[in-house]
């Protein structure tokens, strides 16, 4: 299935799904139609039982550029609130699949934003990472000032979006915000094998841990610790534990149904 703006290219290989960014005459730029477009996308892939695992990619000069300043040169306040940008990252964000970015180029702004929606982020070694809003007068609006606070801490946070300025992809993983570098011509073939990895694994498993990590996030630590406990116990009610466990003492790969 293709739109104008958005790729996607279904089932690279069994259970995975790719969907590409593809606006690479504005550095795949987020405008609207485009945001849309991967709100549907992630909808319609969340329901679909047989994608197991998402993969998001750009090209190879720009994962994400960041917003398209276009719709937002003369925009009004009132015009900004109806477009309901929240409902539109929140289908990324409510994925329950886990989510794979491969980041090569630029991801600044909208576009690092969209990368830290994914659970990982394997990134090329030219890749840029950065939200530079504030030097257009601006602050991140998809979520920056919580997600990359969470993930870097109060002083590496502030740092990016007080001053702008981006950081090279080594410096990025150093600090939190990949989970690993890669040469730029290995980032998709690196991520697609994860996907690929994930995808033979336990899916109420993955699921499970997702959703305890991300919640847990927002809990003080009883509760996220009772989450987990009754996510791990839940788990025993399907026959992905018991299949696990027998291969382990069997000394096999286990082949989750």
């Amino acid at each position: 299935m293709a739109t104008l703006d958005l790729l996607i290219e279904e089932r690279p290989a069994s259970g995975v799904a790719l969907l590409r960014l593809n606006r690479p005459q504005v550095l795949n730029a987020l405008n609207l139609a485009l945001r849309v477009a991967l709100a549907q996308a992630f909808e319609r892939l969340e329901a679909d039982d047989a994608t197991r695992v998402i993969v998001l990619a750009g090209g190879e000069k720009a994962f994400c550029a960041g917003a398209d300043l276009h719709e937002y040169l003369d925009a009004q306040p009132l015009e900004i609130v109806q477009r309901r940008m929240d409902r539109l990252w929140d289908a990324i964000a409510r994925c329950r699949k886990p989510v794979i970015a491969a980041v090569r180029g630029h991801a600044l702004g909208g576009g690092c934003e969209l990368a830290m929606h994914a659970d990982l982020i394997v990134a090329g070694d030219n890749a840029r990472f950065g939200q530079p809003e504030v030097r257009i007068g601006l602050m991140p609006g998809g979520g920056a000032t919580q997600r990359l606070t969470r993930a870097v801490g109060k002083f590496r946070a502030l740092r990016l979006l007080l001053t702008g300025q981006p950081i090279p992809a080594a410096e990025a993983l150093a600090i939190g915000l990949a989970s690993e570098v890669v040469a730029d011509d290995q980032v998709e073939a690196r991520a697609l094998a994860l996907a690929c990895e994930l995808a033979r694994g336990p899916r109420q498993a993955l699921e499970f841990i997702k959703e305890a990590v991300i919640e847990g996030m927002n809990l003080p630590l009883a509760q996220g610790l009772q989450l987990e406990r009754k996510s791990f116990q839940l788990l025993f009610a399907g026959a992905d534990p018991r299949l696990g466990i027998q291969a382990r003492l069997d000394r096999e790969e286990p082949r989750f149904t």
